[in-house]
């Protein structure tokens, strides 16, 4: 089910009662007036019982150019709610060019749990973009990301930052674990551990077998980062840059 009222489209799955497809329009529609958002917005709710069951708040709206995204779960009504209080809050963030958030949110717990063995759903094949931490942990604050896999402008190897460590951020690479340049800049801290080698199998058992909610990993055939994460279906995903000529370090 799918409703496009002004210039915010909803799409709505599951047992998502009609009445808060018209709810959904109007509390985002007041976060866009409040930040003078003019593009609109894509809202997807997808409902995973009924009444006050577990429902998935997606949000997506451009923001002078920049994409910005939030996603979180809640019961019922609620989801809706917390979607657009985090979407203010990343709105504000950005219209005062604050730095990235490099706290963890409690808000969302980490979809990190033992399951058997579930399947890849989705996959997604990229360039990944070339930046250092900083610019990657901006990424990752505004598109709503646990993690987010891109390419080390220092080193020239994939990548991945994510919420961890006594700082907030942690920052993983293939093979080197020397802090980046401008260190003492950067609220991080750095993953003391190579990146493991591992067949896709191989990493859908580890993540599966040890409940965590993402995993960074090289690919044996390519030598390339890929990114395994958890879904809120329980199934998983699975960003995979793209393989290439070696990217040369600066």
């Amino acid at each position: 089910m799918s409703e496009v009222r002004s210039n915010i489209e909803v799409s709505a799955c599951g047992g998502v009662r009609p009445g808060e497809i018209r709810r959904a329009e109007q509390t985002i529609g007041r976060v866009l007036r409040r930040h003078a958002v003019a593009g609109g917005a894509r809202i997807r709710l997808t409902a995973r019982g009924f009444a006050d069951g577990e429902t998935i708040a997606q949000v997506n709206v451009n923001f002078g150019g920049q994409p910005v995204r939030t996603q979180i779960a809640g019961p019922g009504v609620f989801a809706l709610t917390f979607a657009a209080e985090r979407l203010d809050r990343q709105l504000a963030r950005l219209a005062a060019l604050a730095p990235p958030r490099w706290a963890p949110d409690p808000g969302r717990t980490p979809l990190a749990y033992v399951s058997d063995e579930r399947p890849i759903v989705r996959r997604e094949n990229c360039e990944p973009r070339r930046c250092d931490p900083v610019a990657a942990a901006r990424v990752m604050d505004a598109l709503d990301y646990d993690a987010h896999l891109f390419t080390d402008i220092g080193s020239g190897e994939d990548a991945v930052v994510y919420w961890a460590g006594p700082l907030g951020v942690r920052m993983a690479r293939q093979r080197r674990m020397h802090p980046p340049r401008n260190a003492d800049e950067l609220r991080l801290t750095m993953n003391p551990h190579p990146t493991r080698i591992l067949t896709e199998s191989g990493a859908v058992a580890r993540l599966c077998t040890y409940g965590l909610s993402f995993l960074f990993f090289t690919a044996p055939d390519d030598g390339r980062g890929r990114l395994l994460y958890r879904r809120y279906d329980g199934d998983l995903g699975l960003v995979a840059a793209k393989p290439s000529a070696p990217i040369q370090v600066e």
